[in-house]
């Protein structure tokens, strides 16, 4: 029985009815069981450091509440909010990009991180969704308002966040805004010939990366000559999917998590397919595609251009980026630094996709069946 009266007009009530719920819930789930997973995973993980038991929990807990918080706020936004407040964060995104590549401390040959008190921010990790509502707000004002130069300002932008991500170097998020600036692009009309172009573009941007940049070339030599390389955490990460088989060996029984350096954030996944099993990491996988199709699927009936492309753009984004996670985790792709999506530790990741899943989630609204005083509204409808 709902709490919400179809008769209250408030805010929250409002929200409550013309928000999908079925998104809602999968989304629910998701960081319901990231934090389960993060809560087995990650005592080894800090004990082997020389840290508290539950130090990595603590923090997960407190950026959980503080996203789900920004989540909630963002969700209640009108579009015309939501886009206002992407364009506000991209700009501010660009100066942190900026701040990182002058004050940041190099990490293992990379600058992605700026120190604020005992954690630490990355920036590019809130550029992703900010640059996404940008871009739609460029291309659908394009199409709106004849001669205006929206594609031309979205690609010169693109060129300057591309250039701040491979200074630090971070060519794994590069390539994934690329890929989902790409697709945005061709939604909203680009002709072939563009995109054999910017296909061919990526193509030698990698060849460069690979010939210039050490660590990209020793990741994918890895991925390609695996018994001449370095390949102790894929390795433990495909010896815990054996291990574990259909049903796993039970919560709290693994190993692997003990060993790999990772457990508790990029390789997360194989401590769930040690200890759960196979069944478990499906229905994680089905979790995804369920966020992902359910979203596309209210952009079905969408007339609004902006609207259609923030909302693909931010699924791809969120698919794209489980994908790479599980892929590196299963070895069918070399090895990259990239969280799986509200399951991996990591607050600026956990408060980025917050935001991104809260601007889904508002865009998504359906008003035009939201009719006070109704007394029925049927989950079918959403």
């Amino acid at each position: 029985m709902s709490t919400f009266s179809r008769t209250d007009n408030s805010i929250i009530s409002t929200w409550w009815w013309t928000v999908d719920r079925w998104l809602l819930m999968s989304i629910a789930l998701l960081i319901t069981v990231g934090l389960v997973l993060v809560f087995g995973a990650s005592p080894a993980v800090a004990e082997r450091i020389g840290l508290s038991s539950f130090h990595f929990v603590e923090r997960q807990i407190f950026f959980l509440v503080l996203s789900v918080g920004v989540m909630f706020f963002v969700s209640l936004m009108t579009p015309v909010m939501v886009r206002r407040a992407g364009v506000v964060l991209f700009a501010v995104c660009l100066l942190l990009l900026l701040a990182t590549l002058m004050f940041g401390p190099e990490v293992k040959g990379a600058q992605r991180w700026l120190p604020i008190g005992s954690f630490t921010f990355q920036a590019s990790e809130f550029m992703k969704p900010a640059f996404i509502i940008f871009s739609a707000w460029m291309f659908s004002e394009s199409h709106r308002v004849p001669g205006f130069p929206g594609s031309k300002i979205s690609m010169f932008f693109f060129a300057v966040v591309i250039a701040l991500l491979i200074l630090q170097p971070d060519f794994g998020q590069s390539i994934l805004v690329a890929f989902v600036w790409g697709i945005q692009f061709f939604m909203a009309g680009l002709s072939w010939m563009w995109v054999g172009g910017l296909i061919a573009l990526a193509i030698t941007g990698l060849v460069v990366a690979y010939t210039l940049l050490p660590h990209v070339a020793s990741r994918i030599d890895s991925f390609l000559n695996p018994e001449n390389s370095d390949t102790y955490q894929v390795d433990l990460a495909m010896d815990a999917f054996r291990n574990g088989g259909l049903l796993g060996k039970g919560p709290g029984e693994g190993i692997v998590k003990i060993r790999l350096p990772d457990a508790h954030s990029d390789y997360i996944f194989a401590v769930a397919g040690e200890e759960f099993g196979v069944v478990v990491c499906l229905l994680i996988i089905a979790i995804f595609a369920v966020i992902v199709i359910r979203g596309f699927v209210n952009l079905l009936k969408e007339q609004d251009m902006f609207t259609v492309l923030a909302v693909a753009g931010l699924l791809i984004q969120f698919g794209i980026q489980a994908f790479i996670n599980l892929a590196v985790n299963l070895s069918i792709l070399p090895s990259k630094g990239m969280t799986l999506p509200f399951i991996s530790y990591g607050g600026s990741s956990m408060l980025a996709l917050a935001i991104s899943m809260g601007m889904i989630l508002s865009l998504t609204r359906r008003y035009s069946q939201y009719k006070p005083g109704q007394t029925t509204l049927s989950w079918g409808q959403r």
